[in-house]
């Protein structure tokens, strides 16, 4: 995006401009508070008005977050990286986000982005103007106030949910920077005993057409997709569950809601579903690179909420994007059905249709690939699988972290049966990269007019860096008969 001045940044929160929510957050200087661009109260003074990138940048300045807009329900600043350190930047926030500084040192996020500590300090710094520790900070209060709003969750709960060591700590530190105790900021609303979480998201938003991809790809067992709403099993850290994903009522946000045993791993699992859902694209950024070429132009104004679906599991995404390999994607749906029911681990849902988790790569690893075969799979394939459950278990192949394209999609192509096609689905759905293209679907070519490979990666030069979008837009015209 196009870097804002402070008098554009003044005039989009005179508007209320949805497109610029969570891009920027305003600290008004006679209040001592910040709010998001789209707050309901009465426009300040532009003297009394102070702009900042990140709630983390606001805090860092003095300012506590406001109880109208809550901030910490904002959609997540778009990244668009244009450089290493803006990737790095980037790796690093969405590790964060995910709870990576909760029980872990920034030596030891360094050493999984392949880095030193100096160069995750500086990243953040440099592009972010706040280090590693604060942007956790921030993180962690976002999530506890979202709960002390939401839920009726003991404050006890609330800490450690949030990430923080201990109570003492929570409320130090929830004190110090919201300006009263968790308990005095918690509202008089009863909420029940529910625990369910608001996702906000920037606007237009195609909850019908996301929620048809993950519907003719909802693996048995595992998933369920309704009229309105999407269920899953989820294991992750260890903690087996359920979620609920649905559409706010008169706002513009999902609800997430998750199970009990679900709360020891709560943020990077809210992470990871924004993530799946796509909740921090910027639509209308997307929406002005792709309407510049003639075929696309037309997807995007046909359908401008179009999101790019991702995974909350990116192993499973993988496993799925090998068993659709040469078949439709009906009958990779019941592959992955079975592969489910063969490898994973049982689980008592609260409905029928929920009774597997999805295996881990050690897992799939550990049964070799002549069990594999059994499910229906190709003798190769199955060895390609198997080859690919190692690499993910022994961290050869790296699907939770963020990294550059090219650079992923060579570490992948070194696997027996992925190749570029695989390499590149698989950035666009467990990765969630917006500038992944798969230049040798047979959608794309035909979307294309038979495009070749070469032909289409040269016209797909202008979709940068939004090609993946242009590839969901190509599909869904393709499926639509546009």
């Amino acid at each position: 995006m196009t870097v804002m001045t402070d008098d554009a940044r003044y005039a989009a929160l005179a508007a209320r401009d949805r497109r610029f929510d969570g891009v920027f957050f305003v600290g008004v200087t006679t209040t001592g508070i910040y709010c998001r661009p789209i707050c309901p109260v009465r426009v300040p003074g532009r003297a009394r008005c102070e702009f900042y990138t990140s709630a983390a940048l606001a805090e860092r300045a003095g300012f506590r977050a406001c109880f109208r807009c809550r901030p910490e329900v904002a959609p997540g600043a778009p990244t668009t990286p244009v450089d290493a350190v803006d990737a790095l930047a980037a790796a690093a926030t969405r590790r964060i986000a995910e709870g990576a500084l909760n029980e872990r040192s920034i030596d030891e996020l360094a050493a999984e982005l392949g880095v030193t500590a100096r160069h995750v300090r500086r990243a953040t710094e440099t592009r972010l103007g706040v280090s590693p520790v604060e942007l956790a900070q921030s993180a962690r209060l976002a999530l506890a106030k979202q709960l002390l709003h939401d839920t009726a969750l003991p404050i006890t709960e609330i800490a450690f949910a949030s990430g923080f060591s201990s109570v003492r700590r929570f409320n130090a530190v929830f004190a110090q920077r919201i300006g009263k105790s968790p308990s005095r900021a918690r509202p008089i609303a009863d909420v029940g005993d529910r625990v369910a979480l608001r996702l906000d998201y920037r606007p237009p938003y195609d909850w019908t057409r996301l929620l048809g991809f993950l519907r003719g790809r909802a693996i048995p067992g595992v998933e369920v997709v309704g009229d309105d709403v999407y269920r899953r099993v989820v294991h992750i850290a260890g903690r087996t569950g359920e979620l609920e994903v649905r559409p706010a009522p008169n706002r513009s946000a999902l609800l997430l809601a998750v199970t009990p045993e679900l709360m020891p791993v709560l943020m990077p699992l809210r992470a990871r579903v924004r993530r799946m859902f796509d909740l921090d694209a910027h639509p209308d950024a997307i929406a002005r690179v792709l309407r510049r070429d003639r075929t696309i132009g037309k997807a995007v104004a046909a359908r401008p909420g179009l999101r790019l679906p991702g995974a909350i599991d990116p192993f499973e995404a993988a496993v799925r994007a090998m068993l659709g390999q040469q078949v439709s994607v009906a009958a990779a749906r019941t592959l992955a059905g079975r592969f489910a029911a063969q490898f994973g681990k049982r689980y008592a849902g609260s409905e029928p249709a929920l009774s597997h988790r999805f295996p881990t790569a050690a897992e799939v690893h550990a049964v070799g690939w002549q069990r594999i075969v059994k499910i229906g799979m190709p003798a190769k394939r199955a060895v390609a699988l198997h080859g690919l459950a190692g690499a993910v278990a022994n961290g050869q192949l790296g699907l939770n972290t963020a990294r550059p394209l090219d650079e992923f999609v060579a570490e992948a192509t070194q696997l027996a049966g992925v190749g570029p096609w695989t390499a590149h689905y698989l950035a666009m759905r467990a990765l969630h990269d917006p500038d992944a293209f798969p230049a040798a679907d047979l959608g794309v070519k035909k979307a294309l007019r038979g495009a070749s490979p070469r032909a289409a990666e040269a016209r797909a030069e202008a979709w940068r860096p939004f090609r993946s979008y242009a590839v969901i837009h190509l599909w869904t015209a393709l499926s639509e008969g546009d």
